[in-house]
């Protein structure tokens, strides 16, 4: 099996588990807030819906997709929201549960299709059918980590957060780049252990700027779906220390992240 269908694979997969979690959800449910802020249940899934049909868009009518970019590029803050506004005004929970599986089916026809050596623009620089399909699976880990929360659900650990790990690491520079931020010239070593006890490494194994931590913390954190505070990731040097504080594994502005968990006195 190639890489590539590897993690197309993978995409279904996760895409298939957070599928059952909602599937069985009755209206109040998809009503109920998520951590992000004003984002439903229902927001989430509509998120995941548009960005897919973006993708699809951008794969096969690259020009059109174009004008995605522009509206993106006029409205950098506020364009994500409204699309998952605009669905979820326009559809009932089960009418957008259908858009969502159809369309990330439609998604999977054409990255497995497609000829070895293409490139897919994106809103930030065109990617792979690899790197588009990880894209895919670390936002659906991340927004059904949400509605995980949402719902009072842990989701224990897959193999699959290796493909979020590793686009962590690499939209390194990324995060840097859209905070108008210099990035380090030197490669960092991040060391990340699974629950099994395996170590996943990138980077040279003699750099001075080091993370080590868990696998599924480090997703977490790259995602900006915990705070940093709560989670056992640590950085060893000055810059590495930096980047922890900035990370972010998705394109487009930087998020505004997560509070700290409460303590049990209430305070943070």
């Amino acid at each position: 099996m190639s890489a590539v269908v590897a993690v197309i694979d993978d995409l279904r997969e996760e895409s298939d588990e957070l599928d059952a979690l909602v599937r069985g959800l009755d209206a109040g449910a998809w009503c109920g807030p998520t951590p992000a802020a004003r984002w439903t249940v229902a927001h989430q899934i509509a998120h995941l819906s548009w960005t897919d049909e973006v993708a699809l868009l951008a794969a096969t009518e690259p020009d059109r997709f174009g004008d995605e970019v522009a509206k993106a590029l006029a409205a950098p803050e506020t364009f994500v929201d409204e699309a998952a506004d605009v669905l979820v005004a326009a559809h009932a929970p089960d009418a957008l549960l259908v858009r969502w599986r159809e369309g990330r089916q439609r998604l999977d026809k054409v990255l497995r299709d497609a000829p070895a050596g293409t490139r897919i623009p994106w809103y930030g620089p065109p990617m792979s059918i690899a790197s588009m399909a990880t894209a895919r699976l670390m936002e659906t880990w991340a927004h059904g980590q949400d509605i995980a929360d949402a719902l009072g659900v842990t989701r224990p650990p897959t193999a699959r957060l290796r493909h979020v790990a590793r686009i962590g690491v690499r939209a390194r520079n990324y995060a840097y780049a859209v905070r108008g931020i210099t990035a380090p010239e030197e490669e960092f070593r991040v060391e990340l252990h699974t629950p099994d006890g395996e170590m996943i490494a990138y980077g040279p194994e003699g750099a001075a700027q080091r993370i080590t931590g868990p696998l599924l913390d480090f997703c977490l954190l790259v995602t900006q779906r915990a705070h940093r505070s709560d989670l056992a990731v640590t950085a060893e040097g000055r810059e590495a220390d930096q980047w922890l504080g900035i990370a972010q594994a998705f394109a487009g502005p930087p998020g505004p992240g997560r509070l700290p968990r409460a303590e049990p006195d209430g305070h943070r």
